[in-house]
């Protein structure tokens, strides 16, 4: 007999897509009996089944140049015991082929034998719509919206040159069946917009670009002020860097500016929190729990659970309902993002962070939303206490090598700060630092805390999720800045 944790809505459709279509391969009672036979013996492990649909429409020059539509479905069958792992999936929903995976899996138990761990607890909990993003409009309203973009930014401003905007949208439907018959479904949808603006002034090339997006009905996107914000937002940076002067180079206080700077603290700290890490003794981070890792006043957390963000998930993909777990809490370090089997080889309580690309990838421990929490500074006050300085508004590219810390971060829109003022762009500026250091040279901390406009995906042992970031406006001392100046 099974037991849903997740709602009789989400699991009926599931039902519908993996066991009632016409010619179904599978049957719910074979789904949960072979399941039940390769994990028994095991200390964890789970059948996860996965169906998703998926558009992208992208413009250049007011021409659409691709348009794409996919649907995928298949499964992933783990087994665990101890530290290891049995893995199986295919995109072929059948008896025989689960049949399979399940021999496969089961060779994990090698004459040896585990515990079931407990199910995930239930939930009631609704983060986001379960509608299909894709049916609330149809094509041509949807590639309509990049010509209106195309139109609009060329009429904003005769320096325009070149407008590319993409549209995607995707719904995610999975079941998740443990060996005691315990079911969760979750319905995902997810979209998102971006915008490239291209100027040219005096024989100068410059570009902007602005994207948003979360777990929402897509006709969010096609409102006016949506689109035409994502518009403007694109074109004035491109203005910006037009005007832009090479940055200087060295050591020297930055302000980091609030809302998507956030990615510095998501790749130089988050990533150092994951349990996998901490487990292995790899992060720079590992055994320094209850300890002081950052400046007083940073508290640092991972939220899944606000509503309608990219990085939230009602359940992970374990079946944890994920929620807000506090990482860094007045500088001490507090905890760690944790999956189930991590989190039982650590002694530790899973945090709903147990996540994968798709049924062909085994869970990992993963970031949703990773935030700081506000302090009480305002921006005037840290450009008014600056000396020498540089104000990192927006960022580009990075890259994080966990076992150090170490970063390089591309600041896309920054200003030189001088006596306390604000006084040129400059462009062609990184920050250089390690994460663990620069969490402790935070001397100021804003009341301006904000979430991403809802674009970030973040890469981990080659599989990519949607993720978010935020946090307020920072002073930070002592970064290494690199420029070309």
């Amino acid at each position: 007999m099974s037991s849903p944790l997740s709602s009789p809505g989400a699991l009926a459709v599931t039902d519908d897509l993996f066991f009632k279509r016409p010619n179904a391969l599978l049957q719910r009672d074979e789904a949960e009996g072979l399941t039940r036979d390769a994990l028994t013996g095991m200390d964890d492990g789970e059948l996860f089944l996965e169906y998703r649909e998926s558009e992208s429409i992208a413009l250049d020059d007011g021409v659409i140049r691709s348009a794409s539509f996919d649907t995928s479905c298949g499964f992933g069958l783990r087994s665990v015991l101890g530290e290891e792992t049995g893995f199986a999936h295919s995109d072929d929903l059948s008896r025989s082929a689960l049949k399979r995976a399940a021999d496969a899996v089961s060779a994990v138990r090698n004459g040896r034998s585990g515990t079931m761990a407990d199910a995930p607890r239930s939930t009631n909990t609704r983060l986001y719509t379960d509608a299909n993003p894709l049916g609330d409009t149809d094509f041509a309203a949807r590639s309509g919206l990049l010509s209106r973009i195309d139109a609009y930014a060329r009429g904003k401003d005769s320096r325009v040159v070149q407008v590319m905007a993409s549209l995607s949208g995707e719904w995610q439907a999975v079941q998740i069946i443990r060996a005691d018959g315990v079911r969760v479904a979750d319905l995902r949808p997810l979209v998102r917009l971006n915008v490239s603006v291209v100027v040219e002034q005096g024989g100068k090339r410059e570009s902007g670009s602005h994207g948003l997006g979360g777990r929402y009905e897509i006709n969010r996107l096609l409102e006016e002020p949506t689109w035409q914000g994502a518009v403007d937002e694109a074109l004035r940076q491109a203005l910006v860097a037009l005007e832009a002067r090479p940055a200087p180079a060295g050591e020297m206080e930055v302000v980091l500016g609030a809302g998507w700077p956030g990615i510095l603290l998501h790749e130089a700290v988050g990533h150092g929190l994951e349990g996998d890490f901490n487990r292995k003794g790899t992060s720079a981070f590992a055994g320094l729990m209850g300890k002081r890792v950052a400046a007083p006043g940073v508290t640092v957390i991972d939220d899944g659970s606000l509503p309608d963000r990219r990085g939230s998930l009602t359940v992970d993909d374990e079946g944890t309902p994920t929620g807000r777990t506090v990482l860094i809490e007045d500088g001490i370090l507090t905890g760690y993002l944790q999956d189930r089997l991590n989190a039982r080889l650590m002694h530790m309580a899973p945090t709903g962070n147990g996540r994968r690309q798709s049924y062909a990838h085994v869970p990992l421990p993963r970031m949703t939303n990773t935030l700081m929490l506000p302090g009480q500074a305002s921006t005037e006050d840290m450009i008014r206490s600056m000396k020498r300085g540089l104000y990192a508004v927006h960022f580009g590219g990075g890259q994080v090598d966990i076992t150090s810390g170490k970063f390089v971060f591309s600041a896309s829109e920054a200003y030189l700060v001088e006596d306390g003022k604000i006084t040129a762009p400059v462009k062609g500026a990184t920050l250089i630092g390690s994460g663990a250091e620069a969490m402790t040279q935070v001397s100021m901390i804003g009341k301006d805390m904000e979430l991403d406009p809802g674009i970030g995906t973040c890469g981990k042992a080659g599989q990519g999720v949607p993720v978010g970031v935020g946090q307020p406006t920072l002073k930070m001392a002592g970064l290494t800045v690199g420029g070309t100046a």
